[in-house]
């Protein structure tokens, strides 16, 4: 039988990480073409409407019922808005493990919602789920996506040399591939100590806690 994550939401202050709906579709379309989201993933480009249809309907539910790992939209508690998604990956059950990755939108930059989603499900992973280990793998040049992984207590491990294509775009508005490092950070459920407070003494939000 596979082992799976349980078909879950989890609320914090601002947030609600929960699966996608068909609703999604239209802001997730429009998240996926902005130029930041565009240089640093492996998505199709442009991305169309059926790429969002095919994401919510069959690629983000399958990655939870086979294994794999689970897929969350991330929006505003208050305005029910998608200002994000978080994806855990590459799961292992046996080791306990898994790598997590999170997209924000445009419109939501600068407002912490990032550090915020993936502080909430580590904690989740580690106090839930009883998980020994987060990996997060960070393009070199992506400074946004390293200051979450520093904001949450992750530890750099090393680097992947050569181990991931972006994208860049050049004097004629197209975009060409460019080969990058990886930076590898992992969070332990010890490295958790003390970061929720922090984080909420710094940014006037309470703590993250609930899952259902």
């Amino acid at each position: 039988m596979t082992t799976t994550f349980p078909d879950i939401s989890i609320s914090t202050d601002r947030l609600v990480l929960r699966p996608f709906e068909e609703a999604d579709i239209p802001p997730l379309t429009d998240m996926m073409n902005d130029e930041l989201v565009t240089a640093w993933i492996a998505a199709p480009h442009p991305y169309r409407h059926i790429d969002g249809e095919r994401w919510v309907r069959r690629i983000a539910p399958a990655e939870r019922t086979a294994g794999r790992g689970i897929v969350l939209a991330v929006t505003e508690f208050l305005t029910q808005r998608l200002v994000g998604t978080i994806h855990l990956r590459a799961t292992n059950w046996r080791t306990l493990a898994t790598e997590v990755r999170y997209i924000t939108a445009p419109w939501a930059r600068g407002e912490g919602y990032a550090t915020e989603s993936v502080l909430a499900i580590a904690q989740w992973l580690f106090r839930d789920q009883k998980f020994e280990r987060i990996e997060l793998r960070t393009p070199a040049d992506n400074t946004a996506a390293q200051q979450v992984a520093q904001k949450i207590g992750c530890i750099s491990e090393g680097v992947l040399r050569n181990a991931w294509i972006a994208r860049t775009q050049v004097e004629d508005g197209g975009w060409t591939d460019i080969r990058t490092d990886l930076i590898v950070w992992s969070l332990l459920p010890e490295d958790l100590d003390g970061v929720a407070d922090q984080l909420a003494e710094a940014n006037g939000y309470g703590n993250f806690s609930d899952w259902n």
